[in-house]
């Protein structure tokens, strides 16, 4: 099972939308192994978006994700970041599809309510940033048959 992490960012946390972000992952069939409500430090901010460091954007970036909290999620599943990233949506909203989340809620590049890892490398590395191996839980749904094939 491939993993991914999930950040539903400042702008999708104050409009309220968390509720329908996360619905949407588990309804794709996605299960959350990992989940908390916090406030990003600088710190943590800088190391997540350290591959931006140097960008003109990235002091943006950075402020943007410490300026309010956010829900991380560590999700599995099988393809789990190409599933995921598929549900989020291009990074521009306005180039992204209905039915994703940033085309169905999203106007703006710098205003587009999700983070979602680009690897399954990424993934793990990004999940291990937000949280302790002792915060996953792997476990199995009574459905994991009817999303997964061969579970």
């Amino acid at each position: 099972m491939e993993r991914t992490l999930i950040i539903v960012k400042p702008d999708a946390v104050q409009r309220g939308l968390t509720g329908e972000v996360i619905r949407r992952f588990e309804a794709r069939g996605l299960r959350i192994v990992g989940m908390k409500f916090m406030q990003v430090s600088r710190e943590l901010a800088e190391k997540h978006y350290a591959v931006h460091q140097g960008k003109p954007f990235f002091n943006g970036l950075v402020d943007y994700i410490v300026s309010s909290p956010v829900v991380v999620i560590a999700l599995e599943g099988t393809n789990a970041i190409e599933a995921a990233r598929g549900t989020i949506g291009a990074t521009n909203p306005a180039k992204a599809g209905a039915g994703t989340i940033r085309g169905d809620f999203g106007l703006e590049i710098g205003r587009n309510l999700v983070h979602g890892s680009d690897s399954p490398e990424n993934g793990l590395i990004e999940i291990a940033n937000f949280f302790t191996e002792a915060e996953l839980i792997s476990w199995g749904r009574v459905t994991d048959p009817w999303i997964f094939e061969g579970r």
